[in-house]
């Protein structure tokens, strides 16, 4: 069954970018992309009011030049009470991926992205509607 819905994903590195472009539409989502922070807010803001909102957002948690995972959760939790956000990394030890909920995120998705694992994720997410 193909996905429906709509993704946000925030990284900073153009691979996952692409990659994560390929399995998103194998999967079947509409998906936007944004390299930090505040591009994603902007990106939010502008879907939301014209009333095309994203249903999930993938926020990589560490964005050496520009906003981060936890600052732009943050920041589109004030924008949006009910946003679903994942937080995205490859530093499983992180406190943040431990313990995702205490920062505001939905769930978590390690890196390197696994495409049944991103499939299941994504699903039950967008189906807690």
């Amino acid at each position: 069954m193909a996905g429906k819905g709509k993704v946000l994903l925030m990284d900073d590195e153009e691979i996952i970018l692409d990659v994560s472009r390929e399995v998103l539409r194998f999967l079947g989502y509409d998906a936007a992309f944004a390299k930090e922070g505040g591009a994603a807010i902007g990106l939010y803001r502008q879907e939301n009011e014209a009333g095309r909102p994203f249903d999930l957002v993938i926020i990589d948690l560490t964005i050496p030049e520009g906003m981060g995972g936890r600052e732009t959760v943050e920041k589109l939790r004030s924008y949006d009470p009910g946003v679903k956000a994942i937080v995205s990394s490859g530093y499983t030890n992180d406190p943040v991926m431990q313990d995702y909920a205490n920062y505001g995120f939905s769930g978590r998705l390690t890196k390197p992205y696994r495409i049944n694992e991103m499939k299941t994720l994504l699903e039950s997410m967008i189906q807690k509607d």
